[in-house]
C-alpha cells in the first residue's frame, strides 16, 4: 500500500475469548501460545537490520514526459522469434505517469538488510492435478519511480498430509507507511503457511463439514502462533537497535487461500486480515461473492497483522471446474472494481480462454496498467481443468 491512510485505523476489533479461545489482552499472547512449538523461525530474519534512511522520492513525472503509445500486437504472419511484449499494456486513454519500468533500488548502505535484496518481480506457478496455478508479485509504479522496495508478498504450497492434502496460496500487502512493512509481509505469508500446515488435518475435516466457525478458529490459532513467535524475533533484533520494537513497524494485510487437491472436494476456504481478497471468473464476469453463501470474498477492514492476529475472517465457498479464482493484494482487486470496467474486461478475456497462459504471458499480462493504480500488484490465479 502506498499511501499512509490506507491503513487508517490501525488496530483490532473488540474480541470475545470465549470464541476464539484466545487471551483478552494481546499483551498475553506468548504466554496464550506457550505451548506450541517454536522450533520453525523465519529464516530470513536478519540480525543487525540498521535504523532505515527514508530516501526523498522525486517529484512524480508529468504524463507528457514520459507517456508511452500503446503497440498494437504483432500480426500472425510476423516470425516467431521478432514478436516482442513490449510495454505492458494500459487501459484508458492516456497510460499512468509513471515509466512503466524499473528504475532505482534500496541501497545495502542507506537501508535495512532486507530491502536491497528484494526483487522487483516475484514469478510463480505449479500443476498439481486438474488444478494450475500461475502467481506474480510486481513492484508498483509509484515503488518503482521512488526506487522502494517491493512490500507485498506470495506464497504458493502444499500443506497436510497426501489424504488431507490442501494448495496453500498466500498474498500479503505491506502497509505502506511501516517501517518494515517488507519484511512483515514476507515472514508471515511463510510462517502462517508452516502453523496452517500442523492444522491441515482438522481445516481438512471442517471445510469437508463446511464449518465456518471451526475453521475461523483454527486459523486464528495458526494466525497467532505465527504472530507470537515472529514478534519475539523481532523484539529479540530490536534490542540490539536504536529503535524500540513496535509492532506498526511489520504491519502487513494477509489473504490465505485454501484449495483441497482432492478434485472430488468442491469447498475452498479463504482467510483474510485487511484488504483484498478474492475474485471468481464466471462466464466472463469476475464476481467477488459466494453465490451460495452470499458472502462477500473481498475484505475491506483496515486490520493490519502483527497486531490484529484475533481478526481472521473465514469465508467458505464453492466453486465449479471451468471458473478461475484470483487471490490478490489490492494492487489489483481496487482497479477491478471500478467504475469504469475496462481493466476487469481486459483480464477477463486474456484470463477466462481455454488456455492457461505461460508463466511469461501470465506476468506480463498482470502488469496490465491502469492510471492511478500505482501500488505494488500480487496476484494468483487458480484455473481447475473440467474433466
Amino acid at each position: 500500500m502506498n499511501h499512509d491512510a490506507s491503513h487508517g485505523v490501525y488496530g483490532e476489533p473488540g474480541h470475545d475469548p470465549r470464541r476464539t479461545g484466545g487471551p483478552a489482552d494481546p499483551d498475553g499472547l506468548d504466554a496464550h501460545i506457550a505451548g506450541l512449538p517454536y522450533g520453525v523461525m523465519a529464516p530470513e530474519i536478519l540480525p543487525g537490520v540498521p535504523e532505515a534512511a527514508v530516501p526523498t522520492a522525486p517529484t512524480a513525472p508529468q504524463a507528457h514526459d514520459v507517456a508511452v503509445p500503446f503497440t498494437e500486437p504483432e500480426t500472425e504472419t510476423e516470425p516467431e522469434a521478432e514478436r516482442l511484449r513490449g510495454v505492458p499494456a494500459h487501459v484508458g486513454n492516456r497510460p499512468p505517469s509513471y515509466p512503466p519500468h524499473p528504475l532505482g533500488r534500496p541501497s545495502v548502505r542507506d537501508s535495512d538488510l532486507f530491502a536491497p535484496f528484494s526483487p522487483v518481480v516475484l514469478l510463480d506457478g505449479a500443476q498439481i492435478g486438474r488444478l494450475t496455478v500461475r502467481a506474480a508479485s510486481v513492484r508498483g509504479d509509484s515503488h518503482n519511480w521512488e526506487g522502494s522496495c517491493r512490500q507485498d508478498a506470495m506464497a504458493v504450497t502444499r500443506i497436510g498430509p497426501p489424504e488431507a492434502e490442501l494448495l496453500l496460496l498466500a498474498v500479503a500487502d505491506g502497509v505502506g507507511s511501516a517501517l518494515y512493512s517488507h519484511v512483515g509481509s514476507y515472514q508471515f505469508s511463510r510462517l502462517t503457511a508452516v502453523y496452517l500446515d500442523r492444522e491441515a488435518e482438522n481445516i481438512h475435516a471442517a471445510l469437508c463439514a463446511r464449518d465456518g466457525e471451526e475453521l475461523r478458529v483454527l486459523a486464528t490459532k495458526a494466525v497467532a502462533g505465527a504472530a507470537a513467535e515472529l514478534r519475539s524475533a523481532w523484539a529479540r533484533t530490536a534490542q540490539h537497535q536504536p529503535r524500540p520494537y513496535a509492532d506498526q513497524d511489520y504491519a502487513t494485510t494477509l489473504h490465505v487461500l485454501l484449495v483441497p487437491t482432492d478434485a472430488r472436494i468442491r469447498d475452498r476456504v479463504l482467510f483474510s486480515v485487511g484488504d483484498g481478497g478474492l475474485f471468481v471468473l464466471r462466464d466472463g464476469r469476475w464476481e467477488q461473492g459466494d453465490p451460495e453463501g452470499g458472502e462477500d470474498l473481498l475484505d475491506t477492514r483496515t486490520e493490519a497483522l502483527p497486531h490484529a492476529y484475533r481478526s481472521v475472517k473465514a469465508t467458505v465457498l464453492r466453486t465449479a471446474p471451468g471458473e478461475v479464482l484470483l487471490l490478490g493484494t489490492d494492487g489489483i482487486t481496487n482497479p477491478l472494481t471500478q467504475k469504469d470496467p475496462e481493466f476487469a474486461r481486459h483480464l477477463a478475456g486474456a484470463w477466462g480462454g481455454p488456455e492457461v497462459p505461460s508463466l511469461s504471458d501470465f506476468l506480463w499480462q498482470a502488469q496490465t496498467r491502469a492510471k492511478s493504480y500505482d501500488d505494488d500488484r500480487t496476484v494468483i490465479c487458480v484455473w481447475e481443468e473440467q474433466g
